[in-house]
Parts: structure tokens; C-alpha cells; sequence
């Protein structure tokens, strides 16, 4: 088989992970989009209405590690398959809800059902396709998702102009079903090196990782310095200390903590944090700028924001093949510091007067930076762990991952907060200009830490199998 060749069953499991993938990136944007058609059938609060958002989020964070976990000890393809069928059964619960509480409701399960399936989608392709070929299969997945991102905010424009927001989550129940079923009759089923589940370290991540994120989604409402942020950061960030500790002690861990020693998995995971808190940072205030400043229509902006959201679905093909000739640290720190001039530009020309075309260069640049940045973290990753470890390493990628997202919205709704509003597009723009200057201070960061992932060309570079065996060897020494 040649590098650039792919067998049937690297296509199936490629394909079949991509369009799970694609699942949930089109729910995730189509919802964002279309919260205001909702708020309007169910009557909701705005508190309630951010809980539609922030429960998925919530329940996907702190359950991405136990999700890689299961599916190392009871079957990828198992685990793979019954996270499907949550998903699905609670987008059948949303579509159906009579009322708000029903649809947070479900939209948490909906995020428990995505928690097993996202990092095993990473686990099954990176275990299917050799280091060679890695990178490669890494970019046509992130391009599937992207197609989501792509149509994402039209379909949701489309939505919030007055077609029935159940479509949202009616779309994803056939979708499901084929999945399922695909995933049963093509994909082999495939277990991870440990034979007991850590019933310790699942119940301390989990609760670490739900009193971080509950401090971070409930920040701006409650205050920063009240006793219930504070508390729940206090006591989320002692029970994640308490798990490293446990790993560190218990016989067959969920995530070693030795791999924190591994030069590219310690520094392409906190690089990567700051490529999604640059990314959902600028993906929550775009849309309401459009609207708010520029005067468009839910469909209008959904449409603007279409070539910057098209670079995922163009550039990470590219990319993710280009990563597994060149040094996956040239695209992380290269592509972060794109994003970061970037967002400075828009925060630069930002403003009531400003013109569509002003902001364009800089969306479609911003948009193909992070893009490049991502196939090739998720590459020095999983590319620096033993094979029968790239589960863990997947799950803790995905978690870190989602608290980037997490903790970028906050830090730009925070600054947002603190020199604008919702008064006037005069006070918008002002609010506006501050939050992009504070995710392109998280991009200029992770451009930073970026530069202290290992230098030279990607281990895929090697002969097939030696990708794996220096990771092997570098652990052993550790």
C-alpha cells in the first residue's frame, strides 16, 4: 500500500467517524443560530436560553475523558455506536420538548451522547491509519466537519428567519440511525490496553472538570468574586490536582500522567486550548455584529460569516497532509499568530462605519490560521503517545479542547462586559473591538507556547511503525 492509498476499511472508519463529527458541528452552529426562534416558541428567559448552549457544553467538558475510558475498556466500536444512540434518542427529545427545562434537559444528554463519540472518532482514525498517513486522514476528517461549519450558519439563518427550529434536531435522527448501523456492519471493534474501567479517576475528573467548567459558564451571571464561582473553581481545580495524584498512584490509569512528560503532548495541548478559546471567543460575538452594527437579518449575517467559516472545510485537507511532511510546530505557532494579527485587525477597523469588505481579509486569514493550526496539533499528540494509548491522549485532547472553548467565550463576554453593551451599535462595536483584542491575545499565547513543541519534521516522516516506537522508547525512559 502506498502512503497516499487508503484500504476499505480506512475509508469506512474515516468516513463514518467524519460524519459523526459532522453531526454535531452542524448542531452546535445551526443551534447558536437560531436561539432567537427558539426563545420566541418557548418563551424563554435569556438565562434559560444560554442554558440550551451552555448544558450541552457542560455535560460534553466533564465527560470526554470517561467517554475515552469506556471505549478502551468495553470496545471503541461499542461505545462508538451506544454514543450515537444517546445523541440521536436526545435529538428526538429536543425536537419534541414542550418547554425549556425539557429542551436543556436534553440538550445535556445530547452532550453525553457526543462525549463518547468525538474522542472516539479521533481514537478509531488515528489507530486505523499508520503515522504516515496520520496527518492526512486527520485533515479530510477536520474538512467533513468543516462542511458543517461551512453550511452551519446558513441553514441556522435559514432556521431563525421562521422555518421551525425542531428541524434543527429532526435533521440528526436519520442521520443516526445510517450511522449506527454503518458502524456495527463496517467498523472492527477494537479495545484500549487497560482490562479494568477507574471508577476513581472517572469520579474526580468528572467532578473537577464540572466545577471548572460550572465557574466558567456562570462567571459573567454571578459575578466573578461571588461565593458560587469562586467555590466551584476552587473546589473543581482541587479535585483535578486530587486526580493527577490518583493517576499517578492507581495500577491501570485512565490518563498517565507521564504523558504530560512528552514534549509535544504537554505543549500541543495547551496551544490547542488557545486555538479553540481564539475560535468560540470570535464565533459568539461575529453573528450579533452583523446584526447589531451592520443591520443585518439572522440570514444576512449567517451568510457573512460563510467565508470565514469555509477556510475549515478548504484549508484543513491541506494542512493536514502538508503536516505530515513538515514540522507540525510551523503550524501551530505559524497558524495561531496569523489568527492573532488577524482579530487585532478587526478589533482595528471594527466599528459602526465600518464596510463588509473592511473585515473580510481578516476573517478568511483569522479562519485559515486556526485551521492550520488544528490537524497538525492533534497530529503531535496522538503521534506522541504508544498506539494502544491514543485513546486517552484523544480524550484528553478533545477536554482541553472544549475548556478552551469555554474559557475563550468567557474571557471575550467578560471584556465585552466590561467597555460595551447592547445599548446602541455605537456600545456594541466598543464591546466588540475589546473582546477580539482579547481572543487575539489568546491566539498571540498559544503562538508562544507552540513554539516549544519539538522542532524538527513530524515522526510520520520516518519509515512506517517508527512514529510509534520512539514514542514507546521516550516513555520508557520516562
Amino acid at each position: 500500500m502506498t502512503e497516499k492509498t487508503m484500504t476499505s476499511k480506512q475509508a469506512w472508519v474515516l468516513g463514518l467517524a467524519s460524519l459523526a463529527s459532522f453531526m454535531m458541528a452542524l448542531d452546535s452552529l445551526v443551534v447558536s443560530t437560531a436561539l432567537t426562534t427558539i426563545r420566541r416558541d418557548l418563551t424563554a428567559s435569556v438565562e434559560a436560553l444560554e442554558w440550551t448552549v451552555n448544558a450541552y457544553n457542560l455535560t460534553f467538558a466533564v465527560l470526554l475523558l470517561t467517554g475515552a475510558a469506556l471505549g478502551d475498556r468495553f470496545g471503541r466500536r461499542r461505545v462508538f455506536a451506544t454514543g450515537l444512540a444517546v445523541f440521536t434518542l436526545a435529538s428526538t427529545a429536543c425536537a419534541l420538548a414542550p418547554d425549556i427545562g425539557t429542551l436543556i434537559a436534553a440538550r445535556a444528554l445530547q452532550g453525553a451522547g457526543a462525549a463518547m463519540v468525538l474522542p472516539l472518532s479521533l481514537t478509531l482514525i488515528s489507530a486505523m491509519f499508520p503515522p504516515r498517513q496520520r496527518g492526512r486522514a486527520m485533515g479530510l476528517y477536520l474538512g467533513v466537519t468543516g462542511l458543517a461549519t461551512f453550511g452551519g450558519p446558513f441553514v441556522g439563518g435559514v432556521v431563525a428567519e421562521g422555518l421551525a427550529w425542531q428541524w434543527i434536531f429532526w435533521l440528526n435522527v436519520p442521520l443516526g440511525l445510517v450511522t449506527i448501523v454503518l458502524t456495527l456492519r463496517r467498523i472492527d471493534e477494537g479495545v484500549g490496553p487497560n482490562d479494568r474501567f477507574d471508577l476513581g479517576g472517572v469520579a474526580l475528573v468528572t467532578a473537577g472538570a464540572f466545577g471548572l467548567v460550572w465557574g466558567l459558564v456562570r462567571g459573567n451571571a454571578a459575578g466573578w468574586d461571588s461565593a458560587e464561582v469562586l467555590a466551584a473553581l476552587v473546589l473543581g481545580a482541587a479535585l483535578v490536582v486530587a486526580f493527577a495524584g490518583w493517576e499517578r498512584r492507581t495500577a491501570a490509569p485512565m490518563l498517565p500522567m507521564r504523558l504530560f512528560r512528552l514534549r509535544a503532548f504537554a505543549t500541543a495541548n495547551p496551544a490547542n486550548f488557545c486555538v479553540f478559546a481564539s475560535l468560540y471567543g470570535t464565533l459568539f460575538f461575529l453573528a450579533q455584529y452583523f446584526q447589531i452594527v451592520h443591520g443585518e437579518g439572522p440570514l444576512g449575517a449567517g451568510l457573512r460569516l460563510m467565508p470565514w467559516s469555509a477556510t475549515l472545510m478548504v484549508c484543513a485537507p491541506i494542512a493536514g497532509a502538508l503536516s505530515d511532511r513538515f514540522a507540525e510546530r510551523t503550524f501551530v505557532a505559524g497558524g495561531l499568530l496569523v489568527q492573532a494579527v488577524a482579530m487585532g485587525w478587526v478589533a482595528l477597523v471594527a466599528g459602526a462605519d465600518a464596510g463588509y469588505l473592511d473585515l473580510l481579509p481578516a476573517l478568511v486569514a483569522g479562519g485559515a490560521g486556526v485551521t492550520c493550526a488544528m490537524p497538525a496539533a492533534q497530529r503531535a499528540v496522538v503521534g506522541s503517545v504508544r498506539p494502544e494509548e491514543i485513546g486517552r491522549a484523544s480524550g484528553a485532547f478533545m477536554m482541553l479542547r472544549i475548556f478552551g472553548g469555554v474559557f475563550g467565550v468567557a474571557v471575550a463576554v467578560a471584556v465585552f462586559s466590561a467597555t460595551g453593551g447592547y445599548g446602541s451599535a455605537a456600545e456594541f462595536g466598543d464591546g466588540f473591538a475589546a473582546a477580539m483584542w482579547a481572543v487575539a491575545a489568546l491566539a498571540f499565547a498559544g503562538a508562544l507556547i507552540a513554539l516549544a513543541m519539538p522542532p524538527g519534521r513530524p515522526a510520520a516522516s520516518a519509515p512506517p511503525g517508527a512514529a510509534s516506537a520512539a514514542a514507546r522508547e521516550e516513555s520508557a525512559r520516562l
